[in-house]
């Protein structure tokens, strides 16, 4: 049994697979002031939740982009399960061919998305991340992760918004009744939603005519249950879509050892 860990901005996503199958999925918040023992204490009381023995966990793998995070869960993982977790990163095998400038700085959770999209969706698919940042990533026709685009996630947004001006109250993303607003609330609830959605849909239109053709869409990420289902392209909501690639990672590698 595997425990994977995506350690992201805001969340930290842990999930516990054995071969293809996903025993739970759950988020924490993330905390740079957490001690290493908090973090055992975190995964410990997860486990027991879900009724899975620390003896049951074989693996761990990690895929992060807070650095200041890394050796903390790291350590914790090991004082925990007596393991070593495999962190993405440079020498770990992905089976990913990245054409990037600088493929070294494309994130980690990026490329596990692509790893996992590829597998599970075929080529040419574009994976969408919705977190902290909405993150857009490309893979071609040829499997090739050829790029994509960064955007500010719908909270950011959000909360840029509310700072920004005197007379905008705070607001949970619920869907707005229509798209045109008639109170603040629902004209802020529209602009968010319906208006990250137009995003989602127009960024989908230029990929393909940039391509030069259609490629499937899966999102991921914690607020993408939140829009996925008011855009009008055909996005798949994949909310395993990162356990699902970090598990393949794990796999290949310890097949290679």
């Amino acid at each position: 049994m595997i425990l994977a860990v995506d350690i992201g901005n805001t969340n930290i996503v842990i999930g516990c697979m054995e071969q293809e199958k996903i025993y739970f999925v759950e988020r924490v918040s993330t905390d740079i002031s957490k001690t290493e023992l908090e973090y055992v204490v975190e995964f410990k009381t997860l486990l027991e939740l879900y009724r899975i023995e620390i003896k049951d966990i074989t693996g761990c793998i990690i895929a992060s982009v807070v650095p200041p995070l890394n050796n903390v869960v790291k350590k914790a993982m090991e004082k925990l399960f007596h393991i070593a977790p495999l962190l993405v990163g440079p020498g770990v095998k992905t089976g990913l061919n990245i054409l990037m400038d600088n493929p070294g700085q494309v994130g980690s959770d990026l490329i596990v998305n692509a790893v996992a999209g590829l597998k599970y969706y075929g080529a040419p698919i574009i994976m969408i991340d919705m977190g902290t940042a909405t993150t857009i990533s490309v893979v071609d026709e040829k499997k090739n992760y050829i790029g994509g685009m960064i955007l500010p996630g719908v909270k950011v947004s959000l909360d840029s918004l509310v700072n920004r001006t005197s007379q905008l109250p705070r607001i949970s993303l619920e869907p707005p009744k229509k798209v045109i607003g008639t109170n603040t609330i629902d004209c802020m609830k529209s602009g968010i939603i319906m208006g990250q959605a137009a995003c989602i849909d127009g960024m989908i239109e230029r990929i393909w005519e940039e391509l030069g053709y259609q490629a499937a869409v899966v999102a991921t990420g914690g607020l993408a249950g939140s829009i996925v289902p008011y855009c009008k392209q055909k996005v798949i909501h994949d909310d395993e879509l990162t356990l699902k690639g970090l598990n393949i990672i794990y796999h290949k590698n310890v097949e290679q050892e």
